[in-house]
């Protein structure tokens, strides 16, 4: 059985110093490992790292099949402990340059959602579930 643990997420960029800033910008707290060839983020029980997507690809083994204006088939997400917070997790992301591709609403489950895209398209989604429980670390481990 292979261990059910998602530990470290990373994110191919086209330019990692652009990258990197917007994430500084957001606020976010780097690792000592980061470097002007990779940038590591502590975030509530995940790691986000970035790193050159051509690097990353040969490290995998795959060609890269795609350009930073295409959408990858992933997003990633930030639960928020409010509904407020979409809004304001919103503003804040707006504000450091972030393009907001759908702007805070309710959701048809019960919630608050909204997206945005980084410099280099990875999307976002910024939720708030009524019903989510976070460990004392801020990870979620539950919906």
């Amino acid at each position: 059985m292979v261990l059910q643990r998602v530990s470290l997420l990373t994110i191919g960029a086209y330019d990692l110093p652009l990258l990197r800033s917007f994430y500084q910008k957001l606020g976010w707290e780097e690792t000592e490992f980061s470097s002007d060839n990779y940038a590591a983020f502590k975030t509530a029980g995940v790691m986000l790292s970035i790193f050159p997507i051509k690097e990353l690809s040969k490290d995998a083994g795959v060609e890269i099949a795609h350009h930073p204006e295409q959408f990858r088939g992933v997003t990633f997400a930030i639960n928020v402990d409010s509904l407020e917070e979409v809004d304001a997790t919103i503003e804040e992301v707006r504000s450091v340059g972030g393009k907001i591709l759908r702007k805070p609403s309710d959701a048809f489950w019960g919630g608050r959602t909204a997206y945005f895209a980084d410099p280099e398209n990875n999307l976002w989604e910024v939720a708030w579930n009524p019903s989510a429980v976070f460990d004392e670390s801020g990870a979620m481990v539950s919906y």
